[in-house]
């Protein structure tokens, strides 16, 4: 017998709450189970970027990720100004396998649309490129290490809503 799918939502963390939910869900996943440093976890781009957040019907924070734009992302895009950067995509370890990632990702394209942005850009850690590929990402260029794990580009060009 399987568990009741948990019901959960996800929307643009704007409140000083959703925002520090977003941060402890980073901390958790990111500096707590990978070990990345929190010196590198957290950055200047966190006050610009578009936060998105996964909660639970109880409010319990699921997940979180981010959407760089404009002139932030255009370091990590080739300087397209017409691409985000989708990053910090975090699912806590209570809610992974339950389709939150792929929804937070799905949000953060809305959040793109909604910028006008022609496609979505993201540094993958190579172990997740499945993931990436099965919701449309492509993978670009060499493999690369960015805190000091194996990472790859990938894209994937985003429609305007009809």
């Amino acid at each position: 017998m399987t568990a009741a799918p948990i019901a959960y939502s996800t929307r643009r963390a704007v409140e000083e709450s959703d925002l520090a939910a977003c941060f402890q869900v980073r901390k958790d996943v990111f500096v707590g189970e990978q070990n990345v440093p929190e010196d590198l976890e957290y950055d200047a781009y966190d006050a610009t970027a578009v936060h998105v957040l996964a909660v639970a019907a109880d409010g319990t924070a699921l997940g979180t990720g981010r959407l760089l734009h404009g002139a932030d992302a255009a370091g990590k895009t080739g300087g397209d100004l017409t691409v985000g950067s989708l990053g910090r995509l975090a699912v806590s370890r209570e809610a992974r396998g339950l389709g939150v990632g792929a929804a937070l990702v799905r949000a953060i394209e809305d959040e793109a649309r909604t910028l006008s942005l022609a496609a979505v850009d993201l540094h993958a850690q190579t172990h997740a490129l499945g993931f990436y590929e099965r919701l449309g990402y492509v993978a670009y260029g060499p493999e690369f290490p960015d805190a000091g794990m194996p990472h790859r580009a990938m894209r994937r060009e985003i429609r305007p809503r009809a």
